[in-house]
């Protein structure tokens, strides 16, 4: 595949990094200092854009790339209030696209569990969760994309909850979050299920970001010969 990637700090690197590994050429790098780059001319050979830049900006550069009919994979988090628009966008233009808050592949099976162990903590309200996810302190957004997911995963899959909060809010029905920033924590994310007797956890930590990395340019294979929106469970194979 011929790849565009958009925004070009530590994560653009790292895909740059396995797209090469496994056989694929970058044709275009957009970064902060040439969003101008991204155009009609620019995208002529690009096969599928893979887009992590900030909350301000992402929306317009999805939007860009799927006018413009390139399948996007975009792991920036932080913008999802407009997500329902680009995916009409993505339609319209009979492209595809994929967003993730994590691409990881560890989280993404962790997504799944997460699921299925607030289906059965549903016969057992002894239990109640709680979700604390650490992260370097130059991330923008707190609580994360990925503990939002895992927050809305129990929200979706048990009776007695209905959304999230942050942590010291304590609101009835809602999944407690606590988001912690600090040093260069690359992520971790723990959803702990307590009563008066013991606690079950599960519990993810990246390493680094080369697993966000791979998972992006693995949805990117995915995608850029299909149409439609996808998610990483289709992806996958969940």
């Amino acid at each position: 595949m011929n790849i565009a990637i958009i925004g070009y700090g530590r994560m653009g690197h790292e895909i740059e990094s396995a797209a090469l590994s496994r056989g694929h050429a970058i044709r275009l790098i957009v970064d902060k200092d040439n969003p101008n780059d991204l155009n009609e001319r620019s995208v002529r050979d690009i096969d599928v854009a893979i887009e992590f830049t900030t909350p301000d900006t992402a929306f317009e550069n999805v939007v860009k790339c799927l006018r413009m009919k390139i399948p996007v994979v975009s792991g920036t988090t932080g913008w999802l209030e407009a997500y329902t628009k680009a995916a009409e966008i993505c339609r319209e233009n009979r492209t595809s696209f994929i967003h993730s808050s994590n691409f990881s592949i560890g989280v993404n099976i962790l997504f799944r569990l997460n699921r299925e162990l607030a289906r059965y903590m549903s016969g057992f309200d002894q239990y109640k969760p709680f979700i604390e996810e650490t992260h370097h302190t130059k991330k923008l957004d707190a609580p994360s994309g990925t503990a939002i997911v895992l927050a809305w995963g129990i929200a979706d899959s048990h009776r007695g909850f209905d959304g999230w909060c942050p942590d010291d809010d304590n609101e009835p029905g809602k999944v407690p979050v606590k988001a912690i920033r600090e040093g260069m924590v690359s992520g971790t994310h723990v959803i702990s299920w307590d009563s008066d007797i013991d606690v079950i956890s599960l519990r993810h930590e990246a390493k680094n970001r080369k697993g966000l990395a791979l998972g992006a340019v693995i949805a990117a294979e995915f995608i850029h010969k299909r149409t439609g929106v996808f998610t990483m469970d289709q992806v996958l194979g969940f």
